[in-house]
């Protein structure tokens, strides 16, 4: 019999609802059947495509005596965290604190006031290595409720207070020299061998190497190199879906080779963005790949993107999930594909072997050195189209369809930086329909909903990153279309977030001060796999000033960025979104409104402006009120003209690409 999950709206707690725990949705009515049975609260957070969580759940949540087990003596809450990621950021402060480590599926035990007593990640059905099970774990601690409620309350109470405690750390201003020691600490952390940073496992450092391409301080050079040699690694590698395009969520190992195989929403938009504004053969294939991957995988129907691609996916219909055996091939499955001629080429060139670089004899593909033969590259395509048409008959990983806001606003700003830059409108009105979903749906009274699925929106009330990122890709389609529809739109939901989420030292909280009350506010200005939101929205608060001159928005960037400072200098992998907003305030930012008749000649413009690196860039027929960058703006002599600005005080505009810079 299902069980109370049964009614909700997010895919990942639809994949419990068959389990035999007697799971509640978070919210007051498990908090109060706590407190009523007098027992402790078990809570879970995951989400759809982590493999773990499908690990754990079949080992421990499917299992008859463990789940008699937690309904006995627990209220067992299910949280999606890409649903409500104020939860799951609080209670990962608490994990990471508690453990020195976090990552899902997340377990916590808590009283039933929400005071965690004990956290920790994926719990094993079985003691491992000295570990105990999870049902171990589960019996300890209830026994110290039982027998020493009173000390386990205090503790509980002691992990709440800390929580409850802010930081205070200096607030300085991200100076030239600052953003030089930040590249420097970078340069330490390169790995010069295999590209990026750190050892294994490798994620994506999309931001950081956004701030790189932007960098223009004493250190250039070493700053391109890391760059380019990461977005090659990358792009060559298994991480990257060499036959569909779009990347997985990270390599488990330093070279890049093996994957661990999810898709995921934000990874994509935010590397196809990346990609697309390289300017280069190798950024323009890999855009192009990528966007063409998120149109014919991601889209909903409604014109928005979902969440993610699951890492599993069955051996067999009906089947055992297994990881990455979608993505995965041997030399013999190449042949049957492609005949023994090109199968042999292929697995060459793809680096598939007979140990296999994976499980089970299969091998990830790598493409680590790109035909140069325009003939190659024509076989190449040709090999590329047939593999996917047979992956196809493949059993599919499944998708979670969730509509979440901020994911989707950095798929617009993606979808219109390639689009721009690589000449696709086809994207930017791809950009323009997610737009309008959001509107639709997601935007009510100013205020952001964060999820929607199938059309219908959710209750949850949107955190900051969906009003970073949200406002970000409006502008970016602004700049695109110069319809002033959506920088009113965009302008509207910073008003909101400056008015609803400003802590007193000028940084952001990453909720509402309407919100849910939880144990503790959250505010974590740190990227991670996506932008923060304090990092999000200080890019929209630039771009906004960027096009209206309202310098509310630049003033409460700066006032922002001063307290991310001490992070810049300790931690800059983990702040390169605000870096690179750091280096566009430094250098202006620089605005330029493109006017005159469509065409070649205002094309060849735009493109050239779109070259520089962190520019507001917005193109049109002529002068228009609704977007102030370009009032008073007019063609010279009947040709398109270009005004590059910075703070609004433009140069003489120009009618020749080579006078832009």
């Amino acid at each position: 019999m299902p069980n109370r999950l049964a009614d909700a709206t997010s895919p990942y707690l639809l994949q419990h609802k068959d389990n035999p725990v007697d799971w509640w949705e978070w919210g007051p009515e498990a908090f109060a059947e706590a407190k009523r049975r007098n027992v402790p609260i078990l809570l879970s957070v995951g989400y759809a495509a982590c493999h773990w969580c499908h690990v754990m759940a079949h080992e421990s949540f499917e299992d008859q005596a463990t789940a008699d087990y937690l309904n006995a003596h627990y209220v067992s809450i299910k949280v999606d965290r890409e649903e409500r990621p104020d939860v799951d950021a609080v209670y990962m402060q608490a994990t990471t604190a508690m453990t020195g480590q976090g990552g899902w599926p997340m377990t916590v035990v808590m009283d039933p006031e929400g005071a965690p007593f004990f956290a920790g990640t994926y719990l094993p059905d079985q003691p491992r290595h000295g570990s105990p099970s999870f049902t171990q774990v589960l019996q300890a601690l209830r026994g110290a409720w039982v027998d020493r409620g009173d000390d386990v309350r205090r503790t509980a109470a002691s992990v709440a207070e800390h929580l409850r405690k802010e930081a205070s750390l200096p607030a300085y201003a991200l100076t030239g020299e600052r953003i030089d020691g930040a590249v420097a600490t970078l340069a330490q952390e390169y790995d010069a061998m295999a590209g990026g940073f750190g050892d294994a496992p490798k994620f994506p450092p999309t931001m950081v190497l956004e701030f790189l391409r932007r960098y223009r301080g004493e250190s250039v050079q070493q700053a391109r190199h890391m760059l380019a040699r990461t977005v090659a690694a990358m792009a060559g590698s298994g991480m990257y879906d060499q036959v569909g395009g779009g990347f997985a969520r990270y390599a488990v190992d330093r070279a890049w080779v093996v994957p661990h195989f999810e898709k995921m929403l934000y990874d994509n938009a935010q590397l196809l963005g990346l990609y697309a504004r390289l300017g280069s053969e190798l950024g323009d294939r890999i855009a192009t790949e990528t966007a063409d991957f998120m149109l014919r995988e991601l889209r909903t129907e409604q014109g928005g993107f979902a969440s993610a691609l699951d890492a599993d996916s069955p051996a067999e219909p009906g089947g055992h999930a297994e990881e990455g055996l979608f993505y995965a091939w041997t030399p013999a499955q190449l042949i049957e594909v492609l005949g023994p001629t090109d199968g042999a080429w292929a697995a060459e060139l793809f680096g598939v072997t007979e140990e296999g670089t994976f499980e089970h004899g299969m091998s990830t593909l790598q493409l680590r050195h790109y035909p140069q033969d325009p003939a190659d590259r024509s076989r190449l395509a040709d090999v590329r189209r047939r593999l996917l048409a047979a992956r196809e008959q493949r059993p599919r990983p499944a998708r979670d369809d969730k509509v979440v806001a901020a994911w989707n606003g950095l798929a617009i700003s993606g979808l219109v930086d390639a689009g721009r830059r690589l000449g696709r409108p086809d994207y930017v009105e791809a950009a323009r329909a997610t737009a309008e979903l959001l509107e639709r749906l997601h935007v009510k009274d100013g205020r952001i909903l964060r999820v929607s699925r199938d059309g219908v929106v959710g209750a949850h009330a949107g955190v900051l990153e969906d009003y970073g990122c949200v406002a970000s890709g409006l502008l970016a389609l602004a700049q695109a279309t110069a319809d002033g529809r959506w920088l009113r739109l965009a302008t509207r939901l910073l008003d909101t977030a400056l008015a609803s989420f400003a802590a007193a030292d000028g940084g952001f909280y990453d909720t509402a001060d309407d919100a849910e009350v939880l144990v503790a506010r959250p505010r974590d200005p740190g990227d991670n796999a996506s932008p923060s939101g304090f990092s999000s929205l200080v890019h929209a608060l630039v771009e906004a000033h960027a096009l209206t001159g309202d310098g509310r928005y630049r003033d409460a960037a700066e006032r922002a960025l001063a307290t991310v400072s001490v992070l810049a200098d300790r931690a800059p992998r983990f702040a390169g979104w605000s870096l690179a907003a750091a280096v566009t305030m430094l250098d202006g930012p620089l605005e330029v409104a493109v006017v005159g008749p469509s065409g070649p000649e205002r094309d060849a413009l735009v493109a050239k402006a779109l070259t520089l690196p962190g520019a507001v860039v917005v193109a049109a027929e002529g002068a228009t009120e609704e977007i102030p960058l370009l009032a008073g703006r007019t063609p010279v002599d009947g040709r398109p003209a270009a005004y590059v600005c910075r703070g609004f005080v433009c140069e003489r505009p120009v009618t020749e690409p080579d006078g832009i810079g």
